[in-house]
């Protein structure tokens, strides 16, 4: 009796262990409970440059922020010291969002013109390679019209403007992931600060005047008890690819964007119009 109650419970533990793995490839949206998500001093140990973004940040999240986090681990991997960071659009080769070739279920996104990257390039391509992980067998459904809308470059290899199709709206000034993930293909909704989860897609716009393109990670009270938030894009203070923790001090607003809709890749209206004048959301913490 003693043996099959433990061949019981030794069966329902693997069962359940499975059902959490299975649990984090949910091909659902990201449920959040309305609570401020902190992350602990041993959650970002690592520092700047690795690739655990899912072992670390994905036992916090099911559905489709797992894959996001799947696809900064597969960014980060193609530039383990961070790659580089340069912005510069008269320089010659021109800036290159992205510093490695970035495909899309088998579509070519880009043919980097250096192996730098910048912040909009960095958190793009995390969501390109999530969805090659989220609609992964459907590489037929992507027709030439959707694909030629989602490169990052003309055919010719030049600089795709900004607002021109989905990268110009993703990287154009402003709340990009909102252009181009809500309003122009609803493949996402937009989520007040406080609901944020690993995963999600925050444009910050600092006080300084300028803006920051990332994938939030976590806020964060650092051993002074200063309010900080978590994220990873392309910076230079971490040589390109790589994660940051800064004071919250510093944001004048954001916009925070969750993943709700990757089946939309097939068949958003690329004539879409955007509002590119709508505010910002405060953190109020």
């Amino acid at each position: 009796m003693r043996t099959s109650g433990i061949r019981l419970f030794a069966l329902l533990f693997v069962l359940s262990t499975l059902a959490c793995k299975t649990n984090k490839n949910v091909k659902q949206a990201t449920i959040d409970d309305g609570s401020r998500f902190m992350l602990t001093a041993e959650d970002l140990a690592l520092g700047a440059h690795h690739t655990n973004h899912v072992k670390i940040f994905g036992k916090y999240v099911t559905g489709y922020n797992y894959a996001v986090l799947q696809g900064i681990d597969r960014v980060q991997a193609t530039a383990p010291d961070g790659g580089g960071y340069f912005i510069g659009i008269h320089a010659t080769p021109t800036e290159s969002p992205v510093g490695y070739p970035l495909h899309l279920l088998g579509k070519t996104l880009i043919d980097p013109p250096r192996s730098t990257s910048y912040c909009s390039g960095s958190s793009f391509s995390a969501l390109m390679e999530a969805f090659d992980i989220i609609l992964k067998g459907q590489e037929a459904q992507l027709d030439s019209l959707h694909a030629e809308a989602l490169r990052m470059q003309e055919p010719d290899g030049g600089r795709r403007e900004d607002h021109v199709k989905f990268w110009g709206k993703w990287n154009a000034d402003g709340f990009g992931s909102d252009f181009a993930l809500v309003q122009y293909t609803k493949m996402g909704k937009v989520i007040k600060p406080i609901q944020a989860r690993p995963g999600d897609f925050m444009n910050i716009s600092w006080k300084s005047g300028v803006g920051h393109s990332v994938v939030f990670l976590g806020w964060y009270l650092d051993k002074t008890g200063q309010k900080m938030v978590a994220y990873w894009s392309s910076q230079k203070s971490t040589n390109g690819y790589g994660d940051a923790v800064v004071p919250i001090s510093r944001i004048k607003e954001v916009k925070v964007v969750r993943l709700t809709h990757p089946e939309h890749l097939f068949d958003f209206d690329v004539n879409t119009p955007v509002d590119t004048t709508i505010p910002g959301d405060s953190i109020s913490w």
